[in-house]
Protein backbone atom coordinates (compact mmCIF):
# COMPACT_ATOMS: atom_id res chain seq x y z
CA UNK A 1 0.00 0.00 0.00
CA UNK A 2 1.21 2.98 -0.78
CA UNK A 3 1.76 6.02 1.51
CA UNK A 4 -1.63 8.03 -0.39
CA UNK A 5 -3.37 4.93 0.69
CA UNK A 6 -1.93 4.50 3.68
CA UNK A 7 -2.86 8.05 4.60
CA UNK A 8 -6.16 8.01 3.14
CA UNK A 9 -6.95 5.02 4.72
CA UNK A 10 -6.09 6.60 8.07
CA UNK A 11 -8.42 9.54 6.80
CA UNK A 12 -11.19 7.27 6.51
CA UNK A 13 -10.64 5.56 9.94
CA UNK A 14 -10.52 9.31 12.29
CA UNK A 15 -13.45 11.09 9.99
CA UNK A 16 -15.95 8.79 8.41
CA UNK A 17 -17.47 8.67 4.58
CA UNK A 18 -18.43 12.32 4.66
CA UNK A 19 -14.74 13.22 5.52
CA UNK A 20 -14.29 15.20 1.58
CA UNK A 21 -18.34 14.92 0.34
CA UNK A 22 -18.01 11.48 -1.65
CA UNK A 23 -22.04 11.31 -1.98
CA UNK A 24 -20.93 7.96 -3.53
CA UNK A 25 -19.90 6.12 -0.70
CA UNK A 26 -22.61 7.43 1.22
CA UNK A 27 -25.03 5.02 -0.29
CA UNK A 28 -23.91 2.29 1.68
CA UNK A 29 -24.36 2.61 5.13
CA UNK A 30 -22.86 0.89 8.38
CA UNK A 31 -26.11 -0.16 9.50
CA UNK A 32 -26.83 -2.22 6.00
CA UNK A 33 -26.88 -5.97 5.83
CA UNK A 34 -24.03 -6.41 3.17
CA UNK A 35 -21.52 -4.84 6.00
CA UNK A 36 -19.27 -7.01 8.25
CA UNK A 37 -20.42 -6.38 12.03
CA UNK A 38 -17.42 -8.41 12.91
CA UNK A 39 -15.22 -5.63 10.93
CA UNK A 40 -16.99 -2.82 12.67
CA UNK A 41 -16.19 -3.80 15.74
CA UNK A 42 -12.73 -4.87 15.05
CA UNK A 43 -12.54 -8.80 15.23
CA UNK A 44 -13.02 -10.34 11.79
CA UNK A 45 -11.18 -13.19 11.29
CA UNK A 46 -10.59 -12.46 8.08
CA UNK A 47 -8.68 -9.66 9.22
CA UNK A 48 -7.04 -10.52 12.05
CA UNK A 49 -5.11 -14.38 10.37
CA UNK A 50 -5.03 -12.39 7.30
CA UNK A 51 -1.18 -13.69 5.93
CA UNK A 52 -1.30 -16.43 8.27
CA UNK A 53 -1.17 -20.81 7.28
CA UNK A 54 -4.78 -20.27 7.70
CA UNK A 55 -5.88 -17.24 5.66
CA UNK A 56 -9.05 -17.04 5.03
CA UNK A 57 -9.21 -14.71 2.07
CA UNK A 58 -11.56 -11.58 1.72
CA UNK A 59 -15.13 -11.39 3.50
CA UNK A 60 -17.85 -11.98 1.59
CA UNK A 61 -19.15 -9.10 3.21
CA UNK A 62 -18.26 -5.50 3.35
CA UNK A 63 -15.13 -4.03 5.01
CA UNK A 64 -14.42 -0.35 4.99
CA UNK A 65 -12.57 1.90 7.87
CA UNK A 66 -14.84 4.73 6.78
CA UNK A 67 -17.94 2.68 7.42
CA UNK A 68 -16.53 1.66 11.19
CA UNK A 69 -15.71 5.46 12.05
CA UNK A 70 -19.66 6.10 11.33
CA UNK A 71 -20.28 2.90 13.65
CA UNK A 72 -17.83 4.30 16.72
CA UNK A 73 -19.57 8.17 16.39
CA UNK A 74 -23.34 6.44 16.05
CA UNK A 75 -22.41 3.88 18.58
CA UNK A 76 -21.58 6.66 21.36
CA UNK A 77 -25.64 8.42 20.76
CA UNK A 78 -27.30 4.95 21.12
CA UNK A 79 -27.58 1.69 21.40
CA UNK A 80 -26.88 -0.70 18.17
CA UNK A 81 -26.49 -3.86 19.39
CA UNK A 82 -23.98 -5.31 16.59
CA UNK A 83 -22.46 -7.53 19.09
CA UNK A 84 -24.80 -9.71 18.76
CA UNK A 85 -24.18 -10.53 15.05
CA UNK A 86 -20.72 -10.67 16.09
CA UNK A 87 -20.99 -13.14 18.54
CA UNK A 88 -23.02 -15.11 16.34
CA UNK A 89 -20.34 -15.07 13.71
CA UNK A 90 -17.10 -15.35 16.17
CA UNK A 91 -18.78 -18.68 17.44
CA UNK A 92 -19.72 -20.58 14.15
CA UNK A 93 -15.96 -19.88 13.43
CA UNK A 94 -14.43 -21.20 16.81
CA UNK A 95 -16.99 -24.28 16.79
CA UNK A 96 -15.29 -24.71 13.15
CA UNK A 97 -11.67 -24.46 14.81
CA UNK A 98 -12.75 -26.68 17.35
CA UNK A 99 -14.14 -29.48 14.92
CA UNK A 100 -11.16 -29.46 13.11
CA UNK A 101 -8.82 -29.35 16.35
CA UNK A 102 -10.79 -32.68 17.19
CA UNK A 103 -10.56 -34.23 13.95
CA UNK A 104 -6.88 -33.85 14.03
CA UNK A 105 -6.48 -35.48 17.32
CA UNK A 106 -8.33 -38.82 15.79
CA UNK A 107 -6.37 -38.78 13.09
CA UNK A 108 -2.65 -38.34 15.35
CA UNK A 109 -4.21 -41.54 17.41
CA UNK A 110 -4.94 -43.62 14.32
CA UNK A 111 -1.21 -42.62 12.64
CA UNK A 112 1.32 -42.89 16.18
CA UNK A 113 1.77 -45.87 17.93
CA UNK A 114 -0.50 -46.91 21.43
CA UNK A 115 1.59 -46.21 24.16
CA UNK A 116 0.40 -46.76 27.96
CA UNK A 117 -1.21 -44.30 30.26
CA UNK A 118 1.67 -43.97 32.40
CA UNK A 119 4.09 -43.40 29.48
CA UNK A 120 1.14 -40.92 27.78
CA UNK A 121 0.94 -38.66 31.21
CA UNK A 122 4.80 -38.26 30.93
CA UNK A 123 4.65 -36.79 27.60
CA UNK A 124 1.82 -34.65 28.49
CA UNK A 125 4.12 -33.22 31.02
CA UNK A 126 6.40 -32.60 28.53
CA UNK A 127 4.10 -30.92 26.44
CA UNK A 128 2.63 -28.73 28.47
CA UNK A 129 6.56 -27.14 29.55
CA UNK A 130 7.31 -26.97 26.07
CA UNK A 131 3.40 -24.59 25.88
CA UNK A 132 4.53 -22.68 29.14
CA UNK A 133 8.50 -22.27 27.71
CA UNK A 134 6.91 -20.97 24.44
CA UNK A 135 4.44 -18.83 25.61
CA UNK A 136 7.55 -16.89 28.18
CA UNK A 137 9.69 -16.79 25.27
CA UNK A 138 6.61 -15.09 23.18
CA UNK A 139 6.27 -12.76 26.26
CA UNK A 140 9.90 -11.97 26.30
CA UNK A 141 10.63 -11.06 22.74
CA UNK A 142 7.01 -8.59 23.27
CA UNK A 143 8.17 -7.01 26.08
CA UNK A 144 11.88 -6.37 24.77
CA UNK A 145 10.51 -4.96 21.65
CA UNK A 146 8.07 -2.34 23.55
CA UNK A 147 11.23 -1.64 25.03
CA UNK A 148 10.90 -3.16 28.69
CA UNK A 149 14.34 -5.04 29.25
CA UNK A 150 13.97 -5.42 33.06
CA UNK A 151 10.53 -7.35 32.02
CA UNK A 152 11.67 -9.52 29.87
CA UNK A 153 15.24 -10.53 31.92
CA UNK A 154 12.55 -11.80 34.75
CA UNK A 155 10.81 -13.54 32.26
CA UNK A 156 13.72 -14.89 31.10
CA UNK A 157 14.88 -16.13 34.40
CA UNK A 158 11.50 -17.94 34.90
CA UNK A 159 12.29 -20.11 31.41
CA UNK A 160 15.90 -21.03 32.52
CA UNK A 161 13.68 -22.16 35.61
CA UNK A 162 10.76 -24.09 33.15
CA UNK A 163 13.82 -25.83 30.94
CA UNK A 164 15.59 -27.44 34.07
CA UNK A 165 11.80 -28.97 34.70
CA UNK A 166 11.67 -30.25 31.32
CA UNK A 167 15.05 -31.64 31.31
CA UNK A 168 13.82 -33.61 34.43
CA UNK A 169 10.50 -34.16 32.60
CA UNK A 170 12.10 -35.87 29.09
CA UNK A 171 14.57 -37.67 31.34
CA UNK A 172 11.40 -39.64 32.91
CA UNK A 173 9.91 -39.79 29.63
CA UNK A 174 12.74 -41.47 27.88
CA UNK A 175 13.73 -43.93 30.66
CA UNK A 176 9.93 -45.42 30.27
CA UNK A 177 10.08 -46.53 27.28
CA UNK A 178 12.49 -48.12 24.69
CA UNK A 179 15.46 -46.09 22.67
CA UNK A 180 13.61 -47.33 18.99
CA UNK A 181 10.31 -45.52 20.70
CA UNK A 182 12.04 -42.60 21.94
CA UNK A 183 13.32 -41.38 18.58
CA UNK A 184 10.10 -41.36 16.94
CA UNK A 185 8.73 -37.54 17.03
CA UNK A 186 5.06 -37.44 19.41
CA UNK A 187 3.10 -34.91 17.98
CA UNK A 188 0.49 -32.84 19.88
CA UNK A 189 -2.76 -30.62 18.74
CA UNK A 190 -2.86 -26.70 19.53
CA UNK A 191 -5.87 -26.38 21.60
CA UNK A 192 -5.83 -22.86 20.13
CA UNK A 193 -4.69 -23.27 16.83
CA UNK A 194 -5.53 -26.87 15.50
CA UNK A 195 -1.70 -26.76 14.66
CA UNK A 196 0.59 -29.48 15.52
CA UNK A 197 3.55 -29.27 18.06
CA UNK A 198 6.21 -32.16 18.31
CA UNK A 199 7.67 -33.68 21.32
CA UNK A 200 11.13 -32.42 20.82
CA UNK A 201 10.77 -28.95 19.01
CA UNK A 202 13.48 -26.65 20.67
CA UNK A 203 12.66 -23.57 22.29
CA UNK A 204 13.08 -21.60 19.12
CA UNK A 205 10.49 -23.41 17.07
CA UNK A 206 7.98 -23.11 20.36
CA UNK A 207 8.74 -19.25 20.64
CA UNK A 208 7.82 -18.89 16.91
CA UNK A 209 5.13 -21.34 17.32
CA UNK A 210 3.26 -19.08 20.35
CA UNK A 211 4.46 -15.81 19.85
CA UNK A 212 3.25 -15.89 16.14
CA UNK A 213 0.41 -14.27 14.43
CA UNK A 214 -1.51 -17.80 13.52
CA UNK A 215 -1.53 -18.29 17.56
CA UNK A 216 -1.97 -14.63 18.95
CA UNK A 217 -4.83 -14.10 16.35
CA UNK A 218 -6.62 -17.23 17.63
CA UNK A 219 -5.94 -15.84 21.24
CA UNK A 220 -7.46 -12.79 20.31
CA UNK A 221 -10.53 -14.22 18.46
CA UNK A 222 -11.40 -16.22 21.27
CA UNK A 223 -10.87 -13.36 23.81
CA UNK A 224 -12.78 -10.85 21.89
CA UNK A 225 -15.84 -13.29 21.69
CA UNK A 226 -15.53 -13.89 25.27
CA UNK A 227 -15.57 -10.14 25.97
CA UNK A 228 -18.39 -9.75 23.56
CA UNK A 229 -20.42 -12.23 25.12
CA UNK A 230 -19.84 -10.39 28.68
CA UNK A 231 -20.83 -7.10 26.45
CA UNK A 232 -24.41 -8.68 25.43
CA UNK A 233 -25.10 -9.56 28.61
CA UNK A 234 -25.20 -6.65 30.31
CA UNK A 235 -26.20 -4.53 27.75
CA UNK A 236 -29.22 -7.00 27.78
CA UNK A 237 -29.28 -6.92 31.44
CA UNK A 238 -29.50 -3.55 31.42
CA UNK A 239 -32.21 -3.29 28.18
CA UNK A 240 -34.24 -5.27 30.82
CA UNK A 241 -33.66 -2.80 33.41
CA UNK A 242 -34.67 0.17 31.41
CA UNK A 243 -37.88 -1.71 30.56
CA UNK A 244 -39.04 -2.80 34.10
CA UNK A 245 -38.52 0.74 34.62
CA UNK A 246 -40.20 2.33 31.77
CA UNK A 247 -42.85 0.02 32.63
CA UNK A 248 -42.57 0.68 36.24
CA UNK A 249 -43.16 4.61 35.32
CA UNK A 250 -45.91 3.64 32.89
CA UNK A 251 -48.37 2.23 35.53
CA UNK A 252 -47.07 4.32 37.68
CA UNK A 253 -48.53 6.80 35.15
CA UNK A 254 -51.76 4.78 34.43
CA UNK A 255 -51.64 4.78 38.25
CA UNK A 256 -52.05 8.90 38.15
CA UNK A 257 -54.28 8.77 35.54
CA UNK A 258 -56.82 6.90 36.97
CA UNK A 259 -56.53 8.67 40.15
CA UNK A 260 -57.21 12.03 38.47
CA UNK A 261 -60.09 10.78 36.63
CA UNK A 262 -61.30 9.06 39.35
CA UNK A 263 -60.63 12.36 41.30
CA UNK A 264 -62.42 14.56 38.22
CA UNK A 265 -65.73 12.11 37.90
CA UNK A 266 -65.92 12.49 41.82
CA UNK A 267 -65.40 16.45 41.68
CA UNK A 268 -67.98 16.42 38.54
CA UNK A 269 -70.70 13.97 41.06
CA UNK A 270 -69.40 16.44 43.78
CA UNK A 271 -70.65 19.38 41.16
CA UNK A 272 -73.36 17.99 39.79
CA UNK A 273 -74.91 17.37 43.24
CA UNK A 274 -74.55 20.64 44.44
CA UNK A 275 -75.64 22.16 41.65
CA UNK A 276 -79.06 20.10 42.05
CA UNK A 277 -79.04 21.51 45.64
CA UNK A 278 -78.58 25.03 44.03
CA UNK A 279 -81.40 24.48 41.76
CA UNK A 280 -83.51 22.66 44.41
CA UNK A 281 -83.34 25.73 46.57
CA UNK A 282 -83.44 28.29 43.28
CA UNK A 283 -86.73 26.33 42.87
CA UNK A 284 -88.31 26.03 46.64
CA UNK A 285 -87.10 29.90 47.20
CA UNK A 286 -88.68 30.89 43.67
CA UNK A 287 -92.06 29.05 44.36
CA UNK A 288 -92.02 30.50 48.04
CA UNK A 289 -91.81 33.70 46.44
CA UNK A 290 -94.25 32.89 44.09
CA UNK A 291 -96.56 31.79 47.06
CA UNK A 292 -95.49 34.75 49.53
CA UNK A 293 -96.56 37.20 45.97
CA UNK A 294 -99.66 35.15 45.14
CA UNK A 295 -100.54 35.64 49.03
CA UNK A 296 -100.04 39.21 48.64
CA UNK A 297 -101.76 39.58 45.81
CA UNK A 298 -104.55 38.14 46.98
CA UNK A 299 -104.49 39.81 50.18
CA UNK A 300 -104.09 42.95 48.13
CA UNK A 301 -107.37 41.79 45.98
CA UNK A 302 -109.20 41.10 49.17
CA UNK A 303 -108.23 44.37 50.71
CA UNK A 304 -108.59 46.29 47.43
CA UNK A 305 -112.48 44.32 47.55
CA UNK A 306 -112.98 45.02 50.99
CA UNK A 307 -112.54 48.69 50.60
CA UNK A 308 -114.83 48.97 47.70
CA UNK A 309 -117.27 47.13 49.18
CA UNK A 310 -116.92 49.51 52.45
CA UNK A 311 -116.97 52.84 50.03
CA UNK A 312 -119.61 51.28 48.57
CA UNK A 313 -122.33 51.01 51.64
CA UNK A 314 -120.60 54.11 52.69
CA UNK A 315 -121.88 55.57 49.91
CA UNK A 316 -125.23 53.89 49.66
CA UNK A 317 -125.44 55.06 53.74
CA UNK A 318 -124.66 58.51 52.96
CA UNK A 319 -126.93 59.02 50.40
CA UNK A 320 -130.50 56.98 51.49
CA UNK A 321 -129.52 57.13 55.88
CA UNK A 322 -127.45 60.87 56.46
CA UNK A 323 -128.68 60.64 60.53
CA UNK A 324 -127.34 57.07 60.97
CA UNK A 325 -123.41 58.13 61.53
CA UNK A 326 -124.28 61.15 63.95
CA UNK A 327 -126.73 58.18 65.78
CA UNK A 328 -124.49 55.73 65.80
CA UNK A 329 -121.48 58.48 67.09
CA UNK A 330 -123.44 59.41 70.07
CA UNK A 331 -124.53 55.74 71.13
CA UNK A 332 -120.11 55.45 70.95
CA UNK A 333 -120.16 58.38 73.61
CA UNK A 334 -122.79 57.16 75.49
CA UNK A 335 -120.98 53.41 75.61
CA UNK A 336 -117.99 54.54 76.11
CA UNK A 337 -119.34 56.90 78.73
CA UNK A 338 -121.01 53.56 80.90
CA UNK A 339 -117.69 51.50 80.31
CA UNK A 340 -115.98 54.41 82.46
CA UNK A 341 -118.50 54.53 85.16
CA UNK A 342 -118.48 50.78 85.50
CA UNK A 343 -114.61 50.40 85.44
CA UNK A 344 -114.47 53.56 88.25
CA UNK A 345 -117.38 51.52 90.40
CA UNK A 346 -115.01 48.25 89.99
CA UNK A 347 -111.93 50.11 91.19
CA UNK A 348 -113.95 51.45 93.86
CA UNK A 349 -115.24 48.23 94.86
CA UNK A 350 -112.21 47.04 94.77
CA UNK A 351 -110.18 49.68 97.13
CA UNK A 352 -112.64 49.26 99.88
CA UNK A 353 -112.07 45.48 99.98
CA UNK A 354 -108.90 45.99 100.44
CA UNK A 355 -109.19 48.81 103.24
CA UNK A 356 -111.73 46.22 105.29
CA UNK A 357 -109.36 43.57 104.53
CA UNK A 358 -106.37 46.40 106.09
CA UNK A 359 -108.49 46.63 109.27
CA UNK A 360 -109.01 43.06 109.45
CA UNK A 361 -105.71 42.39 109.76
CA UNK A 362 -104.89 45.12 112.09
CA UNK A 363 -108.11 43.60 114.49
CA UNK A 364 -106.48 40.70 114.37
CA UNK A 365 -102.97 41.42 115.21
CA UNK A 366 -103.74 43.57 118.65
CA UNK A 367 -105.97 40.87 119.61
CA UNK A 368 -102.70 38.24 118.89
CA UNK A 369 -101.34 40.63 120.97
CA UNK A 370 -103.40 41.19 123.91
CA UNK A 371 -103.24 37.43 124.87
CA UNK A 372 -99.59 37.20 124.49
CA UNK A 373 -99.57 39.90 127.82
CA UNK A 374 -102.37 38.14 129.37
CA UNK A 375 -100.47 35.03 128.96
CA UNK A 376 -97.08 36.73 130.24
CA UNK A 377 -99.04 37.88 133.29
CA UNK A 378 -99.95 34.54 134.29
Amino acid sequence: MSAQAQMRALLDQLMGTARDGDETRQRVKFTDERVCKSHLLNCCPHDILSGTRMDLGECAKTHDLALRADYEIASKARELFFELDAVDHLESFIADCDRRTELAKKRLVETQDEISAEVAAKAETVHELNEEIGKLLAKAEQLGAEGNVDEAQLILQEVEKVRSRKRDAEEEYRNSMPASSFQQQKLRVCEVCSAYLGLHDNDRRLADHFGGKLHLGFIQIREKLEALKKTVIDKQEKRNQDRLKRREEREKEERMKKRTKSRSRERSREHRSRSRERRRRRSRSSSRERRRSSRSRSRDRERRRRHRSRSQSCSKGHRHEPSTRHKSSRDRERSSRDHSRERSRKRGSSERRQDSRDQNGRTDSRRAQDRDRDTGDL
